[in-house]
Formats: structure tokens, sequence, C-alpha cells
């Protein structure tokens, strides 16, 4: 029973202390600013993407047939902006985890916890017929505060820490690999409209057709290398929606799970004491 009266007693000081500091506050909003900025990033990323797909599907190029360039990016264009959807989600469940690390650590949920564990260290080694009387009300009430003031810091930095070790660097990868299909992209769109061509000598025709079947060939290659890049972009597109659903909903509820199943065996040895 001692022994239970310490560690209760010793959970109870370090929480104050830990909350009165706000050490753990500090990290998780560390952690969350920078999974915020990488999210924003990538949506950013999206967004541009977004804009160069549409731009190009209006090019047309006139060589002998109208080519529509943009139907090679058909494909992608529907994904893409379903991707912009989820990093918009991802980014605002992540800017809501910012703004509850804001509320849990308020002034008033810090005094809340002081008065909890004031009172379950005095209910603690108050004399024995009143111990047992308030001990185990007083230690659900420090659990239950103790979880409203850490149960966020907890969930960010837990969270944060995997994404961190396993994920992070893919989602910088992916994100920059979007970045560089974007500009790859305008650059092959660059320069592909052909003018009309004005009145012509024969000489002039004839020069006219030999550039036509080079831009030909040229328009050929431009389209086969936007295939590419579309499919590249697919590519990583998918990988950045697993990341962040993995980051942003997977993890969060996996998490939240370990720690109420936590509580709950917490509670059950309180109560079987």
């Amino acid at each position: 029973m001692t022994k239970q009266k310490i560690l209760w007693t010793l959970i109870a000081l370090l929480s104050v202390a830990t909350a009165a500091s706000g050490v753990a506050d500090t990290v998780a909003e560390d952690y969350a600013q920078a999974a915020l900025k990488r999210a924003l990033v990538t949506f950013a990323a999206a967004r541009t993407l977004n804009g160069v797909i549409s731009v190009v599907q209006s090019t047309e190029v006139g060589v002998g047939v109208t080519v529509s360039i943009g139907q090679v990016l058909d494909p992608i264009n529907d994904l893409v902006e379903r991707f912009s959807a989820v990093m918009l989600v991802a980014a605002s469940s992540l800017g809501l985890q910012s703004v509850l690390l804001k509320m849990t650590s308020a002034t008033g949920i810090t005094v809340a916890l002081v008065f909890a564990a004031v009172f379950a260290i005095a209910a603690l080694w108050w004399p024995q017929s009143t111990e047992r009387r308030y001990a185990a009300t007083a230690s659900r009430l420090l659990l239950v505060m103790l979880c409203i003031r850490f149960i966020v810091p907890a969930l960010v930095v837990g969270t944060n820490l995997v994404t961190d070790t396993f994920l992070a660097a893919e989602q910088v990868e992916a994100t920059a690999a979007l970045e560089g299909t974007s500009r790859r992209i305008e650059e092959l769109n660059e320069g592909v409209e052909v003018p009309a061509a004005p009145d012509q000598s024969l000489l002039d025709r004839l020069s006219s057709a030999i550039d036509e079947s080079l831009e030909t060939i040229n328009i050929s290659q431009r389209l086969g290398e936007l295939k590419e890049n579309a499919a590249n972009a697919t590519e990583h597109i998918v990988q950045l929606i697993v990341l962040f659903v993995l980051q942003t909903i997977l993890l969060p509820l996996a998490f939240i799970w370990l720690l109420i199943e936590l509580l709950k065996g917490v509670a059950a040895r309180l109560t079987a004491k």
C-alpha cells in the first residue's frame, strides 16, 4: 500500500512539474508545426501541378492534325484534384492539433490539474480512516485530469515521432518529385504551339514542310515525355495519399486506442485496490 502511495505521489508531482514548465507543450507544438509545414508544402505542390495541367490542357498543336497534348494528362487530372482535397483535409487536421494543444495547455486546465494532484496527495497520506473514503476518488480525478491535460501532447508527439522516423523522408522526396514534375511539364509545354504559316512560295512551302516534319517528331517526343511524367506523378501522388492518411488518420487513431487501453488498465487496477 505504501508503494502505491509513493507511486501516485510521484505521478502527481511529476505531472504538475511537467504541466507548469510547459516542456511537453513546447515539444508537441514544434512537432505539430513541422508536420503542418510539410503538409502545406505538399498541398501547394498539388495545386501548382493542377494549375499546370489546366494550362497544358488548353494548348492546341496544329501540325497536320490538331493534337491536344492536354489529353495525355486527362488520366491524372482527376487524381490531382482529389489529391488536393486530401491534402486540404490533412493540413486542416494538423492545424487542428495545434488548436487543441493551445486549449489543453490553457492556464485553467493546468490549475485544475494542480488541485487534482494536491487532493490526491492529501487523500493518500491523510489518516487511515479518511484515506479509504477519498483515496480512490482522488486518484480517479487525477487520472482524468492527466488525460485531459496530456492526451493531446502525447498523441502529437507519439504520432510525429513515428512519422519523422519512418515517413517524413518519403514525404519530402515525393513532394519534391511532384514539384519537379510540374516544372518539366511546363518546360515541355513551352514553344509547343505552332503558328499558322503565312502565304509562301513553293520553296518556302517545301522548307515549311520539312520544318513541320521535324516539329512532328519533336512533338511526338514531347508527348512521350509528358506521358512518362504523368505516370511518375501518379505514382508519387498515390504514395503521398497513403503517407498522409497514415499520419493524420490511422496513426492518431492507433495512439488514441493505446492510450484508452492504458487508462482502462490503470483504472481497473485502481478499482481492484
